[in-house]
């Protein structure tokens, strides 16, 4: 089918497949759902910065006629965008189909938009533009053509958005076309130094309807309009539907879209060639980052005489570089588009700079094409076109061999600019980078230490802020694409440095300017307002120059200067002290001198842009239209400042590379060039995230939303985690643990000897003979690497705290995230697990005094972290350790009960349990003795990773206390109650069981029968495990008395009046019997102190009130019991060691404990007699 060209008017008024849909095809009134019920107000900044007052100028020659309605431009903006949208949602819904190669996945068929009927659908688009009556499609699929006919409504329904989507497209290609048209027929200039407001607007326009295009080949279009026809038919009596011939009309008229377009744009083709040759000085200048360096492009220092701070050498280009970007999109577009203005002189150059440095041409949010294979596949053959026409007609006229010369050279630059972008546009993008960072990080200290000078300089802060955007933007644009050098060939992905650490630089630079312009936005304000008030004078004295009266200005020019006259003098001063005050809406002024520029650079108009600048320009000053546009852009900068900030620092496109981001961050953050301050910018970039929503998709607001609090989640957790890294580096071993090494007692002495047999040591070494690090081994040039990676790890980690510490909250829709609270938590939260991960070593437990000098290393630390933080972390480590510790409520002081859900200190258990099962139950059979001499145990062999004197010494005990304090000793002894009673339990149980025998041997004892007594003592059971338990027993008695005395101690110190207050208390309780409760706790509590002179006594006593042992008459035999102890086999291998003050097998023990219960059952026979007399006389 031949391609028509012609531009559709409205011949078919029955364009909509719905009903209630507006029938009217021209005008702004078809837009409604795209720019919202209020057709003549503007959607956003954008479109109000085109908008016009009424839409209507006056000519000079006195006739009304319609002007260059910029209002309708800007709208035809948001509808680009809009439909880019809605075709975006689209490819999400149908999971990215390829319709050119007919690739479906299953999601696409499951997606309800098409019937599930794969071969049918694909049959269908294959053979567009053929219609399906044409091809038999009962003997393709009669079981699908017939399932399709039943369910015909419901498919219709659901395509039936979408093909007004095809609808949309066909009358936005006509109106944005006509309008391109008429725009490039009617300005007289569009050059950026004269014409640069409606330059932009056009260039809008027409790069919208470029993307708009480009992207609508990524969507099902035939088989959507195809199947859609069908079902129509089916249930309409076979007749097609309204639109059907001119969709397919349009359709294949954009298959591919780039052919379309070339041919639709062919009309404006030398005016974007004149365009792009004009901003083609703006791109040379942003690559060159040599010239931007040395001559101060981005310096607010003036490049030439430094002295001056305030940079006025480059006003104009300071704002040109701030449009770059758009220019290369320009370039990228205008070229692939309209390729024959490649072969103008400078164009090659243009073309060539733009594009080494980009892979890929972005269509709208994360959708791309490949840059160099459309370039190949539809520019290339059009050149070879001109080269093949140059060649034949080249004896027919003079410029045939320029151009056949300059075909060749542009045939050469697309045949190989390809392979050079892939090896070197990484290289260039990150140069650039580089020079934005160190720019961006002055400009930033200059400002904070110069405030007065941002708002003079305010231009070149937005040029710096879209030079970054533009990089970032790029970068996270070309993490992850492949790309091939021909077509067809294998795609290989292009190496994009994913460490590269000068993102988070550019980031943190711009959040640090977007944050100066928005905290002193009051004084650019006032500047602008200053500015604008000198302007009036200036523009009054241009409008009344001998040139400018020379001219005859039609009423409506006038009565427009007038105005603009007007709205310059009625600007309100700015005073000092209530600039933040003032409120000014300039908008009618920028209104007003866009109607002036419609008027005057429309060529239908007697009195042009020519003119006036004749007219005034001869003053030797600023011509009137440059000094009006200035005034238009100083303008925005006093009510429009938000906007312009968010044009250019805004990095909410960065939603759609989120994934990128996190990975970047994470890879570059905590690296050797991260730093620490940049995670505000990484985490405040999710807040512009919302706005990426459109409102035609109202579901992408939510999915938006979370996908950026999930961001932010993930953020935190990295920075939560690299600050646990830090804090954890500085509590390893090789970290402050370095700095308090001390050599163990032991291998000191270990030193010492060896030292001694050396008399004269062959070099001085900052290691021992033996190995051990010396102190002070840290200060040996050898060793100063280590120290500084500590200093290191401080400064960061002082800098993330300070840095979280200050942060602002960041909001995200309805969530808000404080820093300092996530902050807390963790340091906190990693408090609690090193606590609980110290607590044992490899082997088995960690000394209590190491213990307790790894917390107080760990709090150093948190302590250095507090300082820069605002909130106590100090009590947040006091509540973890008591949390840790506390295991319910102190027996002698408490009266209330644990709670059943209360939490048990899980630390304090696991210290305990060792100790009752490794100490005093010796279950792993290692030996344990005490000796009395030392107040200690030992062991014949090492207790998991030590002996036993290296954690039951009183120094090892005392650490104990001081780390688990009151709950730690109560839980302890608790426990050892609890194993004691049971003792006693198991020696009640031998009682009874022996005690007849034991009767037989107390009466023999009496009778001084000495046969019967041997006979009985022979026939007692388990007599050794009996010993065992009392030994036991003894153990525990030891341990206990140890633990009070220690506690005692750390009492004393911690809390001398506390301690004395007790010691005093102590020597006045009366002993009395029997015992008021009051009295009773106090007694226990000083025993738990040692304050009590007969420590195991009471101990025992209070074991044996608790069990209620004592109360019958078998423990008056329990000296018998014990008596026979000594025909136990135990005592051939006992012996008395002068060096510890105890015998070998802790007889000593069983000593301790027999004398105790035997005195406790007389005490409570006593008591016992005490109450009948007490209770008889009340």
């Amino acid at each position: 089918m031949e391609k028509s060209r012609q531009h559709y008017s409205s011949q078919d008024s029955s364009l909509s497949p719905t009903a209630g849909r507006s029938r009217e095809w021209e005008g702004p009134s078809r837009w409604t759902e795209y720019l919202g019920p209020d057709t003549t107000s503007p959607m956003t900044s954008r479109s109000s910065r085109y908008m016009n007052s009424d839409g209507q100028v006056q000519s000079s020659g006195g006739e009304s006629h319609e002007g260059l309605n910029m209002q309708w431009v800007g709208q035809l903006i948001e509808v680009a965008d809009g439909l880019m949208a809605k075709m975006y949602r689209l490819n999400q819904i149908l999971d990215y189909p390829d319709p050119i190669g007919h690739a479906f996945s299953e999601a696409f068929w499951k997606a309800c938009v098409f019937p599930n009927h794969p071969r049918f659908c694909i049959l269908l688009s294959k053979k567009f533009p053929e219609h399906f009556s044409k091809l038999q499609l009962e003997r393709v699929d009669k079981a699908a053509l017939d399932a399709l006919s039943d369910s015909a409504e419901v498919h219709l329904q659901s395509l039936e958005p979408w093909v007004q989507l095809l609808l949309d497209l066909m009358a936005f290609r006509e109106q944005a076309l006509r309008l391109i048209l008429d725009l490039s027929s009617t300005v007289i200039t569009l050059l950026p130094h004269q014409n640069s407001l409606i330059l932009h607007a056009f260039m809008d326009l027409f790069c919208s309807f470029v993307r708009v295009n480009l992207f609508s080949e990524k969507l099902p279009r035939k088989m959507m309009l195809q199947v859609y026809n069908l079902l129509h038919a089916m249930s309409r009596n076979d007749q097609d539907c309204d639109f059907y011939h001119r969709l397919v009309q349009f359709i294949d008229s954009y298959d591919p879209p780039l052919k379309g377009l070339q041919e639709d744009l062919n009309f404006v083709s030398p005016r974007i060639g004149e365009v792009l040759e004009a901003v083609g000085p703006i791109i040379f200048l942003s690559t060159d980052t040599r010239k931007l360096r040395n001559e101060g492009f981005l310096s607010p220092y003036h490049p030439r005489y430094p002295d001056i701070l305030t940079n006025s050498a480059h006003p104009m280009r300071a704002q040109d570089l701030a449009n770059v970007t758009a220019y290369r999109e320009w370039v990228l577009l205008g070229y692939l588009v309209c390729p024959d203005e490649l072969l103008r002189v400078t164009s090659i150059d243009i073309a060539l700079v733009v594009l080494k440095e980009n892979l890929v041409l972005t269509l709208f949010r994360d959708e791309y094409v490949l840059l160099h294979e459309d370039y190949q596949l539809y520019v290339l053959p059009r050149i070879l076109e001109s080269k093949k026409m140059a060649k034949s007609g080249r004896t027919k006229q003079k410029e045939a061999d320029l151009e056949y010369s300059m075909a060749k050279q542009v045939e050469k630059m697309i045949s190989e600019v390809h392979e050079q972008a892939l090896v070197s546009c990484d290289a260039i993008h990150r140069e650039r980078r580089i020079l934005l960072k160190q720019d961006i990080g002055r400009m930033v200290l200059f400002f904070i230490d110069q405030p007065s000078l941002l708002a003079p300089n305010i231009q070149m802060v937005f040029s710096a802020l879209a030079l970054a955007q533009c990089e970032v933007i790029w970068y996270f644009q070309h993490v992850g694409i492949a790309s091939s050098k021909s077509k067809g060939a294998r795609m290989v992905p292009v190496d994009i440095d994913s460490n590269d650490p000068t993102i988070g630089f550019l980031l943190d630079g711009m959040d640090h300017l977007c944050c100066l312009v928005r905290k002193y936005i009051a004084a650019i304000r006032g500047y602008g307002l200053s500015y604008l008030s000198s302007s009036a004078g200036r523009i009054r004295f241009l409008l009344g120059t001998p040139g400018m009266v020379a001219l005859y200005l039609d009423t409506t020019l006038k009565t427009l200067f007038q105005k603009i006259v007007q709205h310059l003098g009625n600007i309100p001063k700015p005073q000092s002290e209530n600039i933040s005050a003032i409120t000014c809406d300039l908008s009618d002024f920028r209104k007003d001198w866009l109607s002036i520029l419609m008027v005057v650079t429309s060529a239908r108009s007697s009195i042009n842009i020519r003119h006036l600048e004749k007219a005034t320009v001869s003053t030797g000053k600023e011509g009137l239209l440059s000094e009006g546009n200035a005034a238009y852009n100083w303008s925005r900068c006093v009510d429009e400042l938000e906007s312009q900030l968010s044009k250019h620092g805004s990095l909410k496109r960065l939603y759609f590379y989120h994934q990128h981001l996190t990975a970047v961050f994470r890879n570059t953050m905590f690296g050797p060039e991260g730093r620490p301050q940049h995670c505000c910018a990484w985490l405040g970039v999710a807040s512009s995230f919302p706005e990426c929503a459109s409102p035609i998709v109202p579901e992408e607001v939510t999915k938006i939303g979370r996908d950026a609090v999930l961001y932010v989640e993930s953020l935190i957790e990295s920075i939560m985690g690299g600050l646990e890294g830090l804090i954890n580096i500085l509590d390893y071993e090789g970290g402050f643990g370095a700095l308090e090494m001390q050599l163990l007692p032991e291998q000191a002495a270990f030193y010492l000897n060896n030292a001694s047999r050396v008399s004269i040591p062959s070099e001085k070494s900052p290691k021992g003979a033996v190995g051990y690090p010396l102190p002070g081994h840290e200060s040996y040039p050898e060793n100063n690497n280590s120290i500084k990676m500590l200093e290191a790890a401080m400064q960061r980690l002082t800098n993330l705290c300070s840095v979280l510490n200050d942060m602002e909250p960041i909001c995200v829709l309805n969530h808000v995230f404080i820093l300092r609270e996530y902050m807390r938590e963790c340091i906190l939260g990693n408090f609690r697990r090193r606590l609980l991960a110290v607590l044992k070593t490899d082997n088995d437990l960690q000394r209590p005094s190491i213990l307790e000098s790894l917390i107080r290393r760990h709090m150093n630390i948190v302590h250095l972290a507090e300082q820069h933080i605002s909130m106590d972390l100090t009590q947040g480590i006091r509540e973890v350790l008591l949390s840790e510790t506390f295991s319910g409520p102190v027996s002698s002081l408490h009266l209330f009960d644990r709670p059943a859900d209360q939490h048990t200190g899980s630390a304090t258990e696991v210290v305990c349990n060792w100790y009752i099962e490794n100490i005093v139950k010796d279950m792993s059979d290692a030996g344990i003795l005490f000796i009395p001499m030392h107040k200690c145990f030992k062991s014949t062999r090492p207790v998991g990773g030590y002996f036993a004197e290296s954690v039951t010494d009183l120094g090892e005990v005392q650490a104990f206390v001081r780390i688990f304090g009151g709950y730690g000793v109560d839980r302890l002894d608790k426990m050892m109650k609890e194993h004691t009673a049971a003792l006693l339990n198991c020696i009640d149980t031998s009682l009874q069981s022996n005690l007849e025998l034991l009767e037989a041997v107390a009466g023999s004892m009496h009778s001084g029968d000495r046969t019967e007594r041997e006979a009985c003592l022979k026939q007692i059971v388990d007599l050794d495990t009996i010993i065992g338990f009392c030994i036991e027993a003894g153990r525990a008695l030891a341990f206990d008395k140890l633990l009070a005395e220690a506690a005692g101690t750390v009492l004393e110190e911690g809390a001398p009046l506390i301690y004395s207050l007790l010691a005093g208390v102590v020597k006045h309780i009366p002993e009395k019997l029997p015992e008021k409760r009051e009295i009773r706790r106090m007694r226990g509590v000083a025993n738990s102190v040692a304050l009590v002179g007969d420590h195991d006594t009471e101990w025992v006593r209070s074991i044996l009130e608790e069990v209620g042992g004592a109360n019958d008459g078998s423990w008056s035999l329990l000296p018998y019991l014990f008596a026979t102890f000594m025909t136990s086999n135990i005592w051939n291998m006992t012996g008395f060691n002068v060096d510890t003050g105890g015998f070998n097998d802790n007889i000593h023990c069983l000593a301790r404990w027999v004398s105790f219960p035997i005195f406790s059952k007389s005490f409570f026979f006593f008591k016992k007699k005490k109450n009948f007399w007490v209770d008889y006389e009340s």
